[in-house]
Order: C-alpha cells, then structure tokens, then sequence
C-alpha cells in the first residue's frame, strides 16, 4: 500500500516550521539600534527571500535528487564548486547551531539572570546544552519528530499573540528617529537584510521531500512561497509590535525582546510565558539543525567529495563523526566570542552563518540558467528571458546580502570558505591513487 502523500498545507508547514526557529526572538534587540528603518529591511529581505523561494521550486522539479542546494551545484557546476557549496552550507550549519545556542542561554536569562551577566557561565551552558543534543542526536533517538512538532506549537503561539495584540500596544515615538543609526539609509537597509535574511534560512525546507509530495510541481512552489510569506508576515508584525512596545536604547541591549515586550504589556506572568515559549523553540531548532550538520556531510561524503569519516555511521544509524566534529566546531565558535554580550555574540555568529549560507544561494540562483545555456535541461515553462530575470534577480540579491555583512564576517566567512580548498586537493589526490590501485 503506497504511503500517503504531503499536501499543501502540510509542506507549507514544514517551510514555516523549518524558519521559524530562535532568529526572530533575538533579532529585535540586533536591530534596536537602527530603529524603525529595519522594517524596511525585513521587506526587502521577504522579497528576497521569495525569489530564492521561486528558485529552489524550479530546481526542485529539475532536478530531483537529494542534497538540496549542494545537488543543485554540483549539477550544474560540477564536483569543485558543489564541494564549496557543501562546505559553505556545513559551516552555516554548525555557526547556525552555535547562534542557537546563544539564543537559547539568552532566553534562559529570564530564568536565570546570572547568565545575563557571567559570560563564563553562559558560555558553559551554551556548550552543556549543544552536547547534550549532540549526544542525543548519535543516538538516534526516534521521538525527535514529536519533540519538533511540540516546540513548533509553542514557539508560533507567543509569536501570533505578539505579532497581533501587540499592535495595540504600539507607541510610534519608538520610531523616532526612523533611522537611528549613523549610517546612510541605504547603508542601514543593507545592514539589516544581512540581518534579518538568517531568519528566512531553511526556506528550501519544502523542495527536501519533492518524491513524497502530492503533484510536487504545483504544491512545492505554493507551498514554499506561502511559507516564506507567513514567517516573514509574523516576522515584519512582531518586529513591528516589539519596537513599538520596547523604548530603542533599551530594546539594543535586551537579552529576551519579546519576554520584556509582554511584560510591558501584560505584566511579569507573561515575561515568564513568552520566555519558556522562545526559550523551548530555540531548544527545539537546535536539535533539529544538530540533525543536519551530520547529514550535509554525509551526502558529500558518499559522492566522495568529503573525508570518507563523514560517510560512516554509527550502530544507530546516525553520522556521529560528522555530528561531533560539527558540535566540535560549534563550541570554538561559541567559545571565541564568550567576552561578547548575547546580543553582540549572536549578531556577529548569525552573520557568519549567513554568510556561508549565502555562498550556496549564489550558486543556486544561476545553476538553472547555467543548465539551460549549456543546453542540457530547463525546467518546464516560461521563456529563456524570464528565466535569466529570476536568476539574475536572485544573484543580484544574495550577492547584495553578503555585502551588508560587513567588511568583517565577509573576511572570516571567506577564509573559511577557503580553508576547505585543500581539503578539496587531498580528496581528489586520494580518489586519484584509489583509481591507480584498482587499475
């Protein structure tokens, strides 16, 4: 008996339960300080983030195989670039997971202030928690779908009541200035699409299971664009409430922008709600993007595009060389950036994370319109001018993205983008000497 299908709104789901993870809870304290001039940016980073949405759908009809966005390079770029984009994705993974992390330690200050002001000990709860998931992750244990499913219901709950009866409650001095920052206006709406993109990462969640879809060519696009629509909907509408709720000089420096936001609002009782919700969302992302970061590298590791260990699994059936160098990773980035305060920690490794992710998406954006000069395949419909539109549009924006990050993220991004050239070399001469040996 064939098992049932995904439909629409089940897909939908999937997308918007994939990008809504613990970015949205932080980011209105990483944005404070450019004041209302970031709802300009969470616009243009929507927008964005639809284009990339209409890419992955068509890609995910071209081509289907799994792998998601490194499958898609390699496709149309070959073993090289598929290698960079896998590494790129695998780095965005593991800094994704650290930024969780701090995440999560920041809502846990409604609990526990100390860890609001001890960096020491924020740093050593940030690591208890990623190890004790990554633990939990080698094992393999099968309740994880029920536990993503319940911290997705009580994450979106303090979100829609914020986004929605938080509108009430807005004070428009909280606007002004528009533009609090020193920057040029451009160069502010720039910064917080750097920003506020990290939060739409995972909205190519809906192309993962195109084989287990109903009509996949139909409900893939409709649902990823609905999705990404609905977060970035929540997304602008909280941002907006929170801002409206939270005076600038004090939002800047919040380690819990929303808990505070409904404590202003409603009384301690809710500060106390909202922080458990964010607080078992971001506990909740963190194991489901612990889950990814063996699997990136289990994939390439199988087309021999990366270290062999990455490919074995464990007596579960899990990746565990790849999920404990990941987590490895992980607390070194957490470690690193332990001086800074929450807010600042998880503004600089969000932008990291971004930024590698972005490197994908840039080759994402051109691997359709690639395949269709080289002449081998297109996706069905439209013309080769609405194509080259999309594509372009969707280089032009990622590209733009990674310029807001900063002289700074793009720096430490592009040296460890580049530290896996010669990882690359020593595959390739391995595979070059395994080929020897057989002939």
């Amino acid at each position: 008996m064939p098992s049932k299908k995904l439909g629409l709104w089940m897909v939908t789901a999937l997308v918007v339960g994939n990008m809504i993870g613990s970015g949205i809870f932080l980011l209105p304290a990483s944005l404070g300080s450019f004041g209302g001039i970031s709802i300009v940016g969470w616009l243009v980073s929507a927008g964005g983030a639809v284009l990339m949405a209409l890419v992955f759908s068509r890609l995910s009809r071209l081509i289907r195989k799994s792998g998601g966005p490194y499958t898609y390079t390699r496709e149309g770029f070959g073993d090289f670039p598929g290698f960079l984009v896998a590494w790129g994705y695998w780095i965005s993974i593991w800094t994704t997971n650290a930024a969780i992390a701090v995440a999560f330690v920041s809502y846990m200050t409604v609990f526990w202030p100390a860890l609001g002001t001890n960096a020491v000990l924020a740093a050593g709860f940030g690591l208890v928690t990623i190890w004790g998931l990554t633990w939990v992750n080698v094992l393999g244990v099968h309740t994880a779908g029920l536990v993503q499913l319940v911290t997705t219901i009580l994450k979106i709950i303090p979100l829609v009541v914020i986004a929605t009866v938080g509108l009430f409650y807005v004070s428009l001095s909280n606007f002004v200035p528009f533009n609090a920052s020193d920057q040029s206006p451009f160069s502010a709406i720039t910064a917080t699409v750097a920003l506020t993109l990290w939060a739409f990462l995972g909205l190519e969640s809906g192309t993962t299971p195109a084989e287990h879809v109903h009509e996949p060519e139909r409900t893939i696009p409709r649902a990823t664009i609905m999705g990404t629509l609905g977060a970035a909907t929540i997304y602008i509408l909280g941002t907006v409430a929170v801002m409206g709720v939270i005076p600038p000089s004090e939002l800047a420096t919040s380690n819990a922008p929303f808990a505070d936001a409904a404590g202003v609002m409603w009384g301690s009782w809710a500060v106390y709600a909202v922080g458990a919700g964010a607080a078992v969302s971001c506990f909740g992302a963190l194991n489901g993007w612990l889950l990814l970061q063996g699997q990136i590298p289990l994939a390439a590791a199988r087309d021999g595009l990366f270290p062999q260990a990455f490919g074995r699994v464990s007596k579960f059936e899990t990746p565990a060389h790849g999920l404990v160098l990941s987590s490895i990773l992980a607390s070194v980035v957490l470690v690193m950036n332990y001086n800074k305060g929450l807010v600042e920690q998880f503004t600089f490794i969000i932008l990291l994370a971004t930024l590698n992710t972005l490197v994908p998406y840039v080759f994402c954006s051109l691997t359709e319109l690639m395949l269709a000069v080289k002449g081998s395949k297109r996706g069905e419909g439209g013309s080769f001018t609405g194509l080259a539109i999309l594509s372009i549009g969707a280089f032009t924006y990622s590209l733009w993205a990674i310029a807001g990050a900063g002289p700074e993220i793009v720096y430490y991004g592009f040296l460890l983008l580049m530290s896996g050239v010669p990882v690359y070399v020593w595959i390739q001469r391995n595979r070059s000497v395994g080929a020897n040996v057989d002939s």
